[in-house]
């Protein structure tokens, strides 16, 4: 049944379900079980720290996690729920119809059901001390980090965009839009340091090498949008904004934006919050 998504996707490489803690459940044919397990392991770690960005999107009673899609010059890979606790990974070439492998992959998870789930291991216990988690970060402590002029303006000129955030090689925050506090910037900085890394590690699984050119990764919310885009120099770009705003004229805006906001330390054009 994993099988059918490569066989009726025309361009769609390879398909890999697994567990929320990165456990493989099965693969299509022509991926060794180094690659699987691989994939498994980054894909869990990307779900993981997918959710952990709800908050940035934006406040609501409904921040459900809907998909992670990552984006190199060579090809995409997507990532979708499968059941409780389970997860399905596809990886396919840059000229897929993302719309069929999209209906292949849900009627997938549909025609699966029961048998994709994977129980949480965690205790009812547990989980009611682990809480709302990144949640808690989302109100902040009002701390302020340097504002980029240019980053505050991309924002302001896309109905519903929310926040931008320039990260350094380092993952370390080198300036935000107006609204983002330092604790937000913070928590930010450390999931999206995490989603680049797993991000560049499914690049043999879309068909490529691991230096190979990584472009986006785009996380898909009930509320919202989340990105991480390239800036150049090791730099990237975290980006979020309400579910009906129009990303691709976010995006192209803070692309402008990007050239004049790459120093490491803002200066001329930043300002205080």
């Amino acid at each position: 049944m994993v099988q059918d998504i490569v066989t009726n996707v025309p361009k769609a490489r390879h398909a890999v379900v697994l567990s929320a803690d990165g456990i493989p459940r099965g693969s299509t044919d022509g991926l060794t079980r180094k690659d699987v397990g691989t994939v498994s392991a980054a894909m869990a770690g990307m779900q993981s720290l997918s959710r952990a960005t709800a908050h940035f999107a934006g406040p609501s009673p409904d921040r459900a996690w809907i998909q992670t899609v990552i984006e190199f010059q060579h090809g995409w890979v997507f990532l979708i729920g499968a059941g409780q606790g389970a997860y399905l990974a596809a990886a396919a070439e840059p000229d897929v119809d993302m719309e069929q492998l999209s209906f292949r992959m849900n009627r997938l998870v549909a025609r699966l059901g029961n048998n994709l789930t994977a129980p949480p291991r965690m205790l009812p216990a547990d989980a009611a001390q682990a809480g709302d988690g990144p949640q808690a970060h989302a109100a902040g402590t009002g701390r302020s980090v340097a504002v980029l002029d240019q980053l505050d303006r991309a924002v302001a000129s896309v109905p519903g965009a929310l926040h931008a955030l320039l990260l350094g090689a380092d993952g370390l925050p080198r300036g935000a839009s107006a609204r983002v506090d330092r604790d937000l910037a913070d928590t930010i900085s450390a999931a999206m340091t995490g989603i680049h890394a797993y991000s560049r590690a499914t690049a043999p699984f879309a068909g490529g090498e691991l230096d190979d050119e990584w472009s986006q990764t785009v996380i898909e919310f009930q509320h919202g949008w989340v990105f991480l885009i390239a800036a150049g120099e090791g730099a990237f770009l975290a980006a979020a904004a309400e579910h009906d705003c129009d990303i691709e004229e976010f995006a192209a805006r803070l692309g402008d934006a990007m050239p004049a906001s790459l120093p490491g330390v803002p200066g001329e054009g930043a300002s205080d919050a």
